[in-house]
Parts: structure tokens; sequence; C-alpha cells
């Protein structure tokens, strides 16, 4: 793989509630420069577009804990393909798959989907599962005709690992998202089944593959 293929695969991250207009301006211009796709609120997507208007442009719906109602996930994720959002993560209701409300987080997956013309990634908050939960939740996410599994927004305990991108990858392709700090984490989970990598560290990831060489 080239530098321009890995740096492809990484969603160069800002989604802190701190982050200001002029964070997503510095981090959307180093995706940018190196090759790479970027990853926004949804309320700065119009100055991520305005900035650097040939980046993918990745936003978060249902974002961090899952729990918006089905409708505010619909209305979130069409709004965010009207301001100019390439690709969509959303996050599972993590409390309605472990009640065993397989069928309500499928159906709101499903809706998203079927709203916008985007590639859909579901994020399924892998730290907070069991191995069962995580099949169910992917298994949901097959079902809705979502595109991506994701493996955590970041925001819970935990993050990526090579043993859930391994697992998760059964079902469709993987995000790996969570933790990965450095060139080597993002090999291993590339390794391991991982299609792209979400991390907020892309130009450190970068600037390593480059010197690994």
């Amino acid at each position: 793989m080239d530098r321009a293929a890995f740096a492809a695969k990484i969603d160069h991250t800002i989604l802190g509630p701190e982050t200001t207009p002029s964070d997503v301006e510095r981090v959307v211009r180093e995706a940018d420069e190196y090759g790479m796709n970027a990853c926004v609120p949804p309320c700065y997507l119009d100055t991520a577009s305005e900035t650097a208007p040939e980046v993918t442009m990745v936003t978060v719906i249902g974002f961090p804990h899952g729990q918006h109602a089905p409708e505010t996930k619909h209305t979130e994720a069409v709004r965010a393909w009207e301001a100019g959002a390439d690709e969509l993560d959303v996050v599972i209701n993590v409390g309605r798959l472990r009640a065993g409300e397989g069928e309500a987080v499928t159906s709101e997956l499903a809706e998203v989907v079927a709203a916008v013309p985007l590639p859909v990634k579901v994020i399924i908050e892998a730290p907070l599962l069991n191995d069962d939960e995580k099949r169910r939740a992917c298994g949901c996410a097959v079902d809705a005709d979502a595109d991506v599994v994701k493996t955590a927004t970041g925001f819970a305990e935990g993050g990526a690992t090579v043993a859930d991108v391994e697992l998760m990858s059964e079902f469709l392709p993987v995000k790996a998202s969570g933790g990965v700090s450095s060139y080597g984490e993002a090999k291993a989970m590339l390794e391991a089944g991982a299609e792209r990598i979400g991390a907020s560290s892309g130009v450190t990831l970068v600037e390593e593959f480059e010197s690994s060489k």
C-alpha cells in the first residue's frame, strides 16, 4: 500500500464537545493536504465543506450516546446530507440492543439508511457490548442495509481492538475507531480486516507511515 492509498483509509476526526469552527478548519485543511477524509460535527458541515470542498466529509448522527428519538436521527441525517456530508456515522441505541429490542434498533437504522443517498456506517459501541451483543448489533446493521460497521465513538471507555475488528468484519466492512493513535495500531487494525480508520491523530498516522518505508 502506498501513502495515498493509506491516507485515503483515514477519517481525520474532530468531535470533542469544545470543538470550534477554527478547529474544524484546521482539521479539514490537514485532511486536504494529506489526502485523508474528515469527520466533523454536523453543526460545522457548512464551514468544513467551504474550507475544503474536495475532501470526503463524514459526520455523526445520534452522537455520542445513540439515544436520540428515531425521528430526530432521521432529521439529522437529512440535514447533514443537505449541508454537504458525503458519509454518515450513526450511533445505535445501545440500551435497546442490550434489552433485546433488535427490531427497534434495526428499524431506526433502516429509516436513516432510506432517508439519504449516502453511505451509512453504524457505530455499535463495541466496548460496551459482549461478543453476542456485538454480533446482534452487526446483524441489525446488515438488516438495515447499512454499508459499514464502526467499532466505537471514542467517548465510551475503551476503543477499537483487533478482536472486535475481526468479529465485526464477518458481517460488513469495518471502520476501526477509538484510541487508534499510531501507525502501528492502524496497521494492526487494517491487517485484522478494517477498511477505514477513524482517528484524531490522522496526520501522525500518515507521517509515521511515511517514516516506516
